[in-house]
């Protein structure tokens, strides 16, 4: 991993991050980061999509049709 890359504001405020940093991320064009101040630093984290499947079983061993489930919630990835 490489540290102390430097990164320039544009006029309008945009950054654009290094294609290392996207490609070890696995960020594309449109992927979602949320954005926080730490410390006084700005903190980027990229916002993962969490699909009904991911969530199978943490609620308890009740049975539940994961099929049901995304058709409810419109997920069909």
């Amino acid at each position: 991993m490489r540290h102390g890359d430097v990164i320039v504001v544009d006029e309008r405020g945009r950054v654009t991050l290094p294609a290392w940093l996207r490609k070890r991320l696995g960020l594309r064009p449109g992927s979602k980061l949320e954005v926080r101040i730490e410390e006084g630093r700005v903190v980027l984290v990229p916002v993962r999509r969490i699909r009904a499947r991911d969530l199978l079983g943490i609620a308890g061993p009740e049975d539940v049709d994961i099929e049901e489930v995304e058709s409810a919630l419109g997920d069909t990835s």
